[in-house]
């Protein structure tokens, strides 16, 4: 799981490593009762999508008109099926749209009010932005509107999540509210396949977090999957790509990462980035999380 890369102040650092480390769980539980991938990281960025301290569902960014517009994709690895939706007017769980539109396969990424369309005809109930707005996020947004915070790139919350289940299969999963007073109709990184998610069997998984333009110019999702084909350290692999990135293009942010064997891997190249792993092998289970 990852929570974001970008900036969370000090204060919040816990509360985020707990709530992804609660949302591992729930993923870790489908994975341990014989479950799929897919439905592990559809269930995990569900529950961070209900935590208020992220910026996914309820806690979204709000956009240069103070409006909430979601993104979010999934994707598995044993097919490359996928679905998302982008720059979508308020639902609770746009993870789920987005699991609805990959099941559907008549289109893989529907956006703004043609999502909310798709959506509805799959019984999901639009919110409003009074339901999925708090406190905290109309605050900053107040901030950056009034002049007394410069911060309008912020990235710390965008959810993902990725996962090998026991039949070797792997898929990703993002969700965001995007940039803090972005421009009406931006799309980030998140729902654009090879950009901010993707799942390969014959590699891996991956989900991006930080400055989105940066992941759509550089492909950065399908690179670093592709790169496992050649990676002897993941954690170097990782790392080696994001800085490539941030010369290339000035920006930063953060990946998770697991390959076609299971082993996890993530890095940042920001202050903070919030994460939570889960790992089951045979000599049983260990769990990690930090901010």
């Amino acid at each position: 799981m990852h929570g974001g890369a970008g900036y969370i102040a000090a204060e919040r650092r816990a509360a985020h490593a707990e709530g992804c480390a609660r949302a591992a769980e729930v993923g870790a539980a489908i994975l341990r009762a014989g479950g799929s991938a897919v439905d592990a990281v559809e269930a995990a960025v569900r529950a961070l999508e209900d935590d208020p301290l992220f910026n996914a569902g309820t806690g979204a960014c709000l956009n240069e008109d103070g409006v909430i517009e979601l993104d979010a994709a999934i994707m598995e690895g044993a097919t490359l099926r996928a679905g998302g939706v982008a720059a979508m007017p308020p639902f609770k769980n746009p993870i789920a749209i987005a699991r609805a539109a990959m099941e559907d396969g008549r289109h893989v990424l529907y956006a703004a009010h043609g999502a909310a369309r798709f959506a509805m005809s799959k019984g999901f109930a639009r919110a409003t932005v009074d339901e999925l707005r708090t406190d905290h996020a109309y605050d900053r947004w107040r901030a950056l509107k009034d002049g007394q915070a410069t911060e309008k790139g912020y990235a710390g919350g965008t959810v993902g999540a990725v996962a090998r289940d026991a039949q070797g299969h792997v898929a990703a999963a993002t969700s965001t509210g995007g940039m803090m007073d972005k421009a009406a109709g931006r799309v980030g990184d998140t729902p654009l396949l090879g950009a901010g998610t993707w799942a390969d069997d014959d590699h891996g998984a991956a989900s991006t977090t930080g400055h989105g333009e940066a992941f759509i110019r550089t492909a950065f999702a399908v690179r670093v999957v592709e790169g496992l084909a050649h990676a002897t350290d993941l954690e170097a692999h990782l790392a080696a790509d994001l800085s490539r990135m941030r010369a290339r293009t000035g920006s930063c942010g953060g990946v998770i990462l697991v390959d076609c064997k299971g082993s996890a891997a993530w890095a940042r190249n920001t202050e903070t980035m919030s994460w939570a792993v889960v790992r089951m092998d045979g000599a049983g289970e260990s769990r990690e999380s930090g901010a």
